[in-house]
């Protein structure tokens, strides 16, 4: 096994300690003015682990997810989807036209204002592999059932 890569894998499992340690924010609150940029974060609900992901932009990100805005709040967009069961498909409806729909409108509205409320958590990772394999190792370890790593 090549070095870097076995020195990355056995500081994952510390990584994963100081993401769970994280003091969470909910509610859309703002993130402390010392919040990294480069981080890989965590929503929970009801102690619930759901979704891990990673940015190099973190602040920003994060006003993405608990926006009300259409074109932003991924997750929620994600957990509409559940919610319908309208999964993403070749040749499926558009974003634009799935915001459109009375069913599907009201499921991501709902989605946006639980993922709002969830908890969320987040770590500093600068290093691009380490952020990458936190990423996928923090998936499997906490079960997040809305991780998917499908290419599209």
């Amino acid at each position: 096994m090549h070095p870097r890569f076995e020195n990355i894998i056995r500081d994952l499992p510390v990584s994963l300690a100081k993401l769970l340690a994280c003091d969470p924010i909910s509610g859309g609150a703002f993130l402390p003015a010392d919040a990294p940029s480069r981080a890989v974060y965590l929503f929970t609900e009801n102690g619930i682990h759901l979704y891990v992901g990673r940015t190099n932009r973190l602040r920003q990100r994060y006003r993405e997810h608990v926006s009300g805005k259409n074109n932003d709040a991924p997750f929620a967009f994600k957990l509409a989807r559940y919610e319908t069961r309208i999964f993403r498909s070749r040749g499926g409806p558009t974003r634009k036209a799935l915001e459109q729909d009375p069913a599907f409108g009201l499921a991501f509205r709902n989605a946006k204002t639980q993922v709002r409320n969830m908890e969320f958590r987040y770590v500093e990772e600068t290093d691009d592999y380490r952020q990458c394999l936190l990423e996928i190792y923090a998936t499997v370890e906490l079960s997040a059932k809305f991780n998917d790593f499908a290419n599209h």
